[in-house]
């Protein structure tokens, strides 16, 4: 169906007049309201089967199941550090045979009174019944022919060496532990403990962290780097995931440039290269980015034919000429949720809740590049949060004090670019609608209430969906205010 084949002919639908009562939302309804409507979404939508995706895929995702061990953490007993395995009580004939490593074979079994060299991380032999670290250790040869040797750890100096050729250098520190027994030592060597000695000291036991079967992660948890990390360690190869609300993005108007310097008219199209990845850092797969033109067939075309959960248009939300949206919605059968919120910049943004197959959303974002940051975080952002379970929190801070004075809007909530400086927040420069110069700098943007903030007041603070360095903006070129 086309445009003129709608219901609703364009040129039928109210437009608003001057002097009508103000439609507009107060700000933080209209986030209570695009919460409202991801959830009714989410509920309302069919069981979408979770995606299994390879480890180095998941990341940023969110967990469609529970993370359950495949395997006991440690998946068998560990010296948990560098020194030597014990049997029985000492002292203790050191074995004649390399170190136990991490990786390699476990070595035989250790009869009471014998100790051998081992690595932390390595499988600790059977009949093992304590680690000794190096350093809370000594060794003495023992034999016909050979006085005591004794060889200190860290912090203990004494080394003596009678009736043998051997050097301290050749037997101290980390050389003895790639020094065997040999014919000169023909009698061995014993290993004493200069502290006690506790039972299943520094082992790592089978399943001490987990067993199989062990409900690690709840479902919804956003797969972090630490996440892979235990993933990996419980077994796993891939994970099953949530899929991610479909995104599609309209970029509206004749005057956009892709490419190139602006020249006769026609400006860079600034929200198209930033929508997509801002929208992702929130969790949607955005599907794709397309160039719609002033043209109310086209754009009804666009929004009646995507199969995307969440449409974002930019432009065409107020009452100019070649604002189609608004006709074009009606026209669809779409029913206005928001329509204007009570926020600078960005007061002509919509929601909508599109008809169909379904439940599909429309955020339409005024076409100025920070008033459309506006709305990103004003309606996009608590709505796919709601669309993905509400398993990732709004990036919001409360209670933020700010260093200077801010100048506030007689009726409407202002949000401001700002800086972090210590425990404060400092407001930045080139914070009007078109500029996006202040948010490319900024931590975040402040909540300022209808008439402004004072200094020192505390202010909610909306933070960007990506690590930034606080206070990293230099105050030379950011432009304070």
């Amino acid at each position: 169906m086309t445009l003129k084949e709608s219901p609703v002919a364009p040129e039928t639908v109210p437009r608003p007049q001057a002097g009508q009562p103000h439609r507009a939302t107060a700000w933080p309804e209209a986030r209570a309201t695009a919460a409202e409507a991801g959830a009714a979404a989410r509920a309302g939508q069919s069981a979408r089967e979770p995606l299994t995706v390879p480890l180095g895929a998941a990341l940023g995702r969110n967990l469609a199941g529970p993370l359950l061990a495949l395997t006991d953490l440690p998946s068998f007993d560990t010296s948990a550090m560098d020194g030597w395995a014990v049997a029985g009580a000492g002292p203790w004939t050191v074995r004649e045979e390399g170190a136990v490593l991490a990786g390699h074979a476990p070595a035989a079994v250790l009869a009471d009174g014998e100790a051998v060299r081992i690595a932390t991380g390595a499988r600790v032999p059977t009949g093992t019944t304590a680690v000794i670290r190096s350093e809370h250790s000594r060794t003495e040869l023992s034999g016909p022919g050979h006085s005591r040797t004794e060889l200190s750890g860290p912090g203990h100096s004494r080394t003596e060496l009678s009736g043998s050729e051997l050097s301290p250098t050749e037997l101290s520190g980390s050389e003895l532990s790639r020094t065997e027994p040999s014919g000169a030592m023909s009698g061995g060597l014993l290993l004493h403990a200069l502290r006690e000695v506790r039972p299943r000291q520094d082992i790592r036991p089978r399943g001490q962290e987990c067993r199989a079967g062990d409900r690690l992660l709840p479902a919804g948890t956003a797969v972090t780097p630490a996440v892979l990390g235990l993933a990996a360690a419980a077994g796993y190869d891939e994970l099953p995931v949530l899929p991610r609300p479909r995104v599609e993005i309209l970029v509206l108007g004749d005057e956009l440039l892709a490419a190139g310097l602006p020249h006769e008219g026609l400006i860079r199209d600034a929200l198209g290269p930033m929508l997509g990845p801002w929208l992702e850092a929130l969790g949607a797969e955005v599907l794709a980015t397309r160039r719609v033109g002033d043209d109310a067939e086209e754009l009804y075309a666009a929004v009646t034919g995507s199969p995307a959960d969440l449409l974002i248009t930019t432009g065409g939300t107020a009452a100019g000429p070649v604002d189609h949206l608004h006709r074009v919605l009606d026209a669809a059968g779409a029913t206005l949720l928001v329509d204007g919120v009570k926020v600078r910049p960005g007061h002509p943004m919509l929601l909508a809740r599109l008809d169909g197959a379904g439940p599909r959303h429309l955020v339409g974002l005024p076409g100025n590049p920070l008033a459309a940051v506006s709305g990103l975080l004003t309606l996009a952002e608590p709505l796919l949060v709601a669309l993905l379970g509400g398993v990732r929190e709004p990036h919001h801070v409360p209670g933020v004090p700010v260093q200077d004075e801010v100048q506030g809007h007689p009726h409407d909530t202002r949000l401001v670019p700002v800086v972090r400086r210590a425990d404060r927040v400092v407001p930045l420069h080139y914070n009007g609608p078109a500029m996006l110069r202040g948010i490319a700098a900024a931590d975040g943007l402040a909540v300022v209430p209808p008439g402004g903030a004072r200094p020192g007041q505390a202010l909610e603070i909306l933070e960007l969906p990506w690590p930034t360095a606080a206070g990293s903006a230099p105050a030379q070129g950011a432009c304070f205010t």
